[in-house]
């Protein structure tokens, strides 16, 4: 099976919808590994989003990552489960999500988009084993 790291963000947390999240991943034939809610220290968020570092959102994205509790989790399923999530939370901008998707039916502001999804196959990797290296 295939691997891949899914975060439901804190405006998911806050707003009840992790349990929704989990229900349209396991409609679609993707399975929880393993899974924790968590205010994730500010250290993670940086080695997570280090891409990131020094574009202007930057500071702006720890501080929403890390201002209360997300629930990460691994999630399985077959070759490039990485695509078959991001295919399901569609695109960043909830404007242009396509119904059917978590933002497009969920999310209304690009800064809280509720999940996050590694975007690549080594994204990936580098994500479990930040956040679960027990897994890695």
């Amino acid at each position: 099976m295939n691997r891949t790291l899914l975060i439901v963000k804190p405006d998911g947390v806050e707003r009840g919808l992790v349990g929704e999240v989990l229900a349209r991943l396991e409609r679609k034939g993707l399975r929880l590994v393993v899974g924790r809610l968590e205010v994730i220290p500010r250290d993670l968020a940086a080695a997570h989003y280090a891409e990131h570092q020094g574009k202007p959102f930057y500071d702006d994205l720890l501080a929403f990552i890390t201002r209360s509790p997300a629930f990460v989790a691994v999630v399985e399923g077959p070759k490039d489960t990485w695509r078959i999530l991001r295919t399901l939370m569609g695109p960043t901008n909830p404007a242009e999500a396509p119904p059917g998707t978590i933002r497009g039916d969920l999310a209304t502001e690009t800064a809280e988009n509720l999940v996050h999804g590694s975007d690549s196959a080594e994204a990936a990797a580098r994500e479990i084993a930040l956040f679960f290296p027990q897994l890695a």
